[in-house]
């Protein structure tokens, strides 16, 4: 959606829909956009970073944020461009991303006109923001996971473990992502040029950013340990009944040893004994026990 919007001393936000960008080609000329900062805002694979165009002070950020309506089993991010001109900031949103722009424009809603750099960093912090919601839900979603799959380790809840862990591998990395763009802006000629609003509603966004690292850096860790956990536990599983196998498999041998060795057409012991059967039995079963033991004594013993 196409949205405009004054801010302080004259300039003014305006929001582009990337759709709109693809079916008109004129609108980036019209707001003096260069074509390389449309490949940018059209690629959903494009991490987060930051170009500077010294001939005419032209600032693009890219900016990983949430992306909300998601058709998988876990969380993703996409990219968003914000691109500071003269006295104006534009940003090139879809519809992936378009929750960001609302969030924006109540944020204009509610303040005082800001300057472009200001509003600019209030909605970097906005995006840091709207990451907890949904991590603070997976948290939440982790911990009644690790409860079911203390009563019974099923595939199904190993596959939503799987699906939570890949939707932390995406956040922290696109976290990460925006926390180095955000220091990279802190060692740029541009931050020195910030006026102390500015750089004050920079640090915040710097902090949430730090924060959103670390929660998530968190969470994916104990998210890793967890699936390390129950695949040990799979595998001592395994083992364990591969060793169960192993024990029937000799006991087995041992009842075939004994009727082999009494199904010899030779004169055997009890030859002529009407009860043999049953004292082969006994014996066979007495075996069993003795070796069942020994056998059990040396697993538990390893």
């Amino acid at each position: 959606m196409f949205l405009e919007r004054k801010l302080k001393d004259q300039s003014v936000w305006i929001n582009i829909d990337s759709d709109d960008v693809k079916k008109n080609a004129q609108i980036y000329q019209d707001y003096e956009i260069d074509p390389e900062t449309i490949e940018y805002a059209l690629d959903k694979n494009e991490r987060a970073h930051m170009d500077y165009n010294r001939e005419n002070g032209t600032v693009v950020f890219i900016y990983n944020v949430l992306n909300l309506e998601t058709d998988k089993d876990y969380y993703e991010t996409i990219p968003m461009t914000f691109v500071v001109q003269q006295g104006r900031l534009i940003t090139i949103s879809n519809q992936d991303n378009a929750y960001v722009v609302d969030m924006m424009r109540k944020y204009t809603e509610k303040h005082e006109p800001v300057s472009v750099y200001k509003f600019l960093f209030a909605s970097l912090e906005l995006v840091s923001n709207s990451y907890y919601p949904i991590i603070e839900r997976m948290d939440k979603r982790k911990d009644e996971i690790n409860r079911l799959l203390r009563q019974t380790t099923t595939k199904r809840y190993l596959f939503d473990l799987s699906d939570l862990e890949t939707s932390m591998v995406y956040l922290l990395a696109a976290a990460k992502q925006n926390r180095m763009l955000l220091e990279h802006i802190k060692s740029h000629a541009i931050y020195r040029q910030l006026d102390e609003v500015e750089m004050e509603q920079f640090e915040d966004a710097m902090i949430e950013a730090r924060q959103l690292v670390s929660m998530t850096d968190l969470i994916a860790q104990v998210l890793g340990q967890l699936s390390a956990s129950y695949n040990n536990i799979l595998n001592n599983n395994l083992n364990n009944n591969l060793s169960n196998l192993t024990i029937i498999e000799v006991l087995l041998g041992v009842l075939a040893v004994i009727t082999g060795f009494f199904g010899m057409n030779v004169p055997l012991p009890w030859i002529n004994e009407k009860n043999a059967w049953l004292f082969i039995c006994v014996i066979s079963l007495f075996l069993w026990i003795i070796l069942a033991r020994i056998l059990r004594w040396i697993v538990h013993k390893r």
